[in-house]
């Protein structure tokens, strides 16, 4: 069993780094990110935040940044529309925002496929003779 903190962990990870994410991008940090005036090629940082909190996260390693990233959508919804200068409609940032969506499931999907992928191979390994 694990403590009830735990359970949020890969929650809240995913939650704050999809933000950040998503403000890095909005805000177009010059000479940071490659993608500063293509925001479509920066949908794939969004892959990060669901790898890493699939990582930090105990037991719901795909289930959790994915609740993670729908929490975030709102507010990053709200904070384009209201303190940042939109760039696209609101129908079009909707889309944008849950395409970053399924990109961050992909990167835990992708996590917890490289880490099966890992254990399978830990495990047949012949010993030494």
């Amino acid at each position: 069993m694990y403590r009830r903190g735990q359970r949020w962990l890969g929650i809240i990870c995913c939650f704050v780094l999809f933000i950040l994410v998503f403000l890095l991008l909005h805000l177009g940090v010059p000479g940071r990110f490659m993608t500063t005036d293509h925001m479509e090629l920066g949908c794939l940082f969004f892959v990060l935040p669901g790898a890493i909190a699939s990582f930090v996260a105990k037991e719901e390693k795909v289930v959790g940044p994915l609740a993670g990233a729908l929490l975030a959508l709102p507010l990053c919804l709200v904070l384009a529309h209201t303190s940042l200068t939109p760039v696209r409609a609101f129908w079009q940032e909707v889309a944008w925002l849950f395409s970053a969506v399924f990109w961050t499931s992909l990167g835990s999907l992708g996590f917890l496929l490289v880490t099966m992928l890992l254990r399978r191979s830990a495990g047949t390994k012949k010993p030494a003779r």
